[in-house]
């Protein structure tokens, strides 16, 4: 899981990073040292976590998150004070951590933040459910596990009896099959290309005209070059015209 700390203190933000070493499945991603600067940093970097202090010049981290309407990760606060504890919980917060942060501590708020990050991967597991852009897969390819929220996956790719998941840096394998994940797939956001490839609509950077009357795309990130077919050309121009 992605995290990104925000506290106008260098030293505490510091100390933070060196706490969750002890915590190989999150990563700091991104510092911030107001609630400015972190603004930008969650609508590029959209983290699974947020490190939030409340004291800081401008605006609280409260009249901030209050304000803030914009891509909002789970938040965990952490302050010197423990009279705003109540307040915390009333934003919805996952947690409230007392500075300075005691490693057990720390690992609670971290264990209650995987719990909740299973739930939500359970919830959206059920039969017929339609998975939106904003929920979370579980994915495991070996002895390697994710939690990936799908906005982030760009193309799937079949394999046979199975399908490449095409997110960040990754490829995992996935043991189901390029129909059964179109049918889980809001198709809104997900849009079956051809018989070997479904794309993520929000990723397409360039559109091309291809052979026999079909088009090609050019997804950002990694730039990958997808056919789309003569018969679903005709679809994705109806779907995607005015």
């Amino acid at each position: 899981m992605k995290a990104i700390i925000v506290d106008d203190e260098r030293l505490a933000r510091n100390e933070l990073k060196r706490l969750l070493e002890n915590f190989p499945h999150i990563e700091v991603i991104a510092e911030a040292s107001n609630t400015d600067e972190a603004a930008a940093l969650l609508e590029t970097m959209q983290p699974d976590v947020l490190f939030l202090d409340i004291q800081m010049p401008g605006k609280t981290g409260f009249e901030w998150l209050e304000s803030w309407d914009g891509y909002l990760p789970e938040v965990i606060f952490t302050t010197a004070f423990d009279e705003y504890a109540l307040k915390a919980f009333e934003v919805n917060a996952l947690d409230y951590v007392l500075k300075p942060i005691e490693l057990s501590r720390l690992s609670e708020s971290i264990q209650k933040l995987d719990k909740r990050q299973i739930r939500q991967a359970s919830s959206v597991a059920t039969p017929n459910h339609v998975l939106g852009a904003q929920d979370q897969i579980f994915v495991k390819d070996g002895e390697r596990c994710w939690f990936v929220r799908l906005d982030r996956v760009r193309l799937c790719e079949s394999m046979g009896n199975y399908v490449r998941l095409f997110f960040d840096d990754q490829k995992p394998l996935v043991l189901k099959s390029l129909n059964a994940l179109e049918e889980r797939l809001d198709p809104k956001v997900f849009f079956r290309a051809n018989r070997k490839h479904i794309i993520n609509l929000n990723y397409i950077d360039k559109i091309e005209p291809w052979f026999s009357g079909g088009l090609q795309v050019t997804l950002s990130g990694k730039g990958e070059k997808i056919e789309i077919s003569r018969r679903q050309s005709i679809r994705f121009k109806e779907l995607l015209s005015l």
